[in-house]
């Protein structure tokens, strides 16, 4: 009888690991996205639940989105404006340049 009972505590207490499991998986986007101060971070956490539902196809994708942002560069677009300058710099140089080159060339 008591071996009963026992078997019947280990297959409870199983199965709540797993369920709890899946869950506190299903919450690591989530919580890196909250971590992160990710602007989407409501939206990662809704898709995480729907991702249950879909069987898990697109957790791999709540994952990357979460880690792509940072709260010091943003979407990693941003924080180098000193080299975009020298960029814009480079750049109407090389037009000088080449309008320099044509008008030597016409004439």
């Amino acid at each position: 009888m008591f071996l009963n009972y026992f078997a019947l505590f280990i297959l409870i207490s199983v199965f709540l690991i797993i369920f709890y499991g899946i869950i506190i998986l299903h919450d690591i986007p989530y919580l890196i996205a909250k971590s992160r101060n990710h602007p989407h971070a409501d939206a990662i956490h809704v898709a995480g639940w729907v991702s249950l539902f879909t069987l898990h196809v697109i957790w791999p994708f709540l994952w990357i989105w979460a880690t792509l942002y940072r709260p010091e560069r943003g979407w990693g677009m941003q924080g180098q404006p000193e080299s975009f300058a020298q960029l814009q710099q480079r750049v109407t140089e090389l037009e000088q340049k080449l309008g320099d080159n044509k008008t030597t060339s016409s004439e």
